[in-house]
């Protein structure tokens, strides 16, 4: 049963247990067609009321802090696949009994941490993540494999052989990106680090594989996937998606409060936030799909839709609609669920959305409403 939006309340983040479901199916025949482990970036969605579902499909999850790591400990029951840019010493030890898995930003840190790690957790995997200087993202910001990036070690740093102890390597340069993706990504790994891949134990090819997205073509990526395993057979091959995990399950609800209209241009703000709710339409830049609004048409009302934060450019140009938008209509954002959720924040002190889920029955379940204290107890 879909969604009923006029059940949900408003601001609301509301996920729909079967498309949710959907996805992981879909993901688990990559996994079983492939042998592959996929498991779930956090940072892309970290819904843990809904992790014991994600546990019956996946292999488990990678963690890019602390906190994130023992969430997937106390909350997935699994150890993490951990990487972050650089650890905290203090917090070092904690991370290892969390982890199965820990990834080294730089040849350094491996250096400074080996010690530790293996009188603290022998059993922990240690990996190093390189750059194979190839990437097929168009946005700078997220191109994690630039020339200049701080992610990972280049193969003319490493010479001709890696530090002694590491057992895998990890690479992460895609962004929602296509199966040939990919496969231009295996390639690249293949030509600047093929020779390291005999000595090692695993590979993990980082996210940016939508593989539940409609258009995309899951019989290419299966077919990659099977031929680097049969060319590295001994290999572990792990792929940890970001986007793929919730692409499309869910949406953020809203409701117009006002319409202001200046200099010819109407504004309907929304009990929303842009930049507090859905910081990424402003970072990527991107326009959000409004469920029943196209982009301005002739002869059909049009409306930016303002956000209720006093940041001016708190505003998203523009949408039409097919009659006049008036307060107390309901706005849809659509696909809100991954990395939108994960990026809110509390600016401004405006009402934080609740978090909802509709379940497989066809119920709303209300699983988190924001309080003042929770805003409170952020700052000092």
């Amino acid at each position: 049963m879909p969604i009923d939006y006029a059940q949900v309340p408003s601001p609301a983040f509301v996920l729909e247990e079967a498309r949710l479901r959907k996805n992981l199916d879909r993901i688990r025949t990559v996994q079983q067609a492939t042998g592959v482990q996929v498991i779930l970036a956090l940072k892309g969605f970290s819904m843990w009321r809904v992790f014991p579902m994600v546990a019956e499909y996946l292999s488990g999850a990678t963690a890019s802090s602390l906190n994130e790591a023992r969430l997937i400990f106390e909350e997935m029951g699994r150890p993490a696949h951990t990487y972050s840019p650089a650890y905290l010493e203090e917090e070092f030890e904690e991370i290892a009994r969390y982890s199965s898995h820990i990834t080294f930003n730089s040849v350094a840190q491996y250096q400074a941490y080996r010690t530790a790690l293996t009188a603290i957790a022998p059993e922990v995997s240690p990996g190093l993540r390189v750059n194979p200087e190839f990437s097929d993202v168009a946005t700078e910001m997220y191109n994690p494999a630039a020339c200049t990036s701080r992610l990972g070690v280049t193969r003319d740093r490493l010479g001709s052989d890696l530090p002694a102890g590491i057992e895998g390597l990890h690479v992460h340069t895609l962004c929602e990106s296509s199966p040939l993706a990919t496969q231009k990504l295996i390639e690249a790994v293949e030509e600047r680090f093929g020779d390291f891949l005999p000595r090692l134990k695993w590979i993990n090819l980082g996210g940016g594989h939508l593989m539940t997205r409609q258009d995309y073509d899951l019989d290419h990526l299966i077919s990659t996937l099977q031929a680097f395993r049969a060319r590295n057979p001994h290999l572990e091959v792990i792929l940890e998606p970001g986007s793929a995990i919730a692409w499309e399950t869910g949406e953020l609800v809203a409701t117009v409060l006002d319409i202001v209209e200046n200099g010819g241009i109407k504004t309907a703000i929304a009990d929303v936030s842009f930049t507090a709710h859905m910081p990424d339409t402003l970072e990527m830049p991107y326009t959000p799909r409004i469920l029943g609004a196209t982009p301005p048409q002739p002869g059909k009302p049009a409306y930016r839709i303002g956000g209720v934060s006093c940041l001016a450019g708190d505003f998203m140009d523009a949408y039409a609609f097919e009659k006049e938008l008036r307060p107390g209509d309901r706005l849809v954002f659509w696909d809100m669920i991954h990395y939108t959720m994960v990026k809110t924040t509390m600016f401004n002190g405006v009402k934080h959305p609740d978090i909802c889920i509709w379940h497989e029955d066809g119920t709303l379940e209300v699983v988190r409403k924001f309080t003042y204290e929770d805003f409170r107890n952020r700052l000092s």
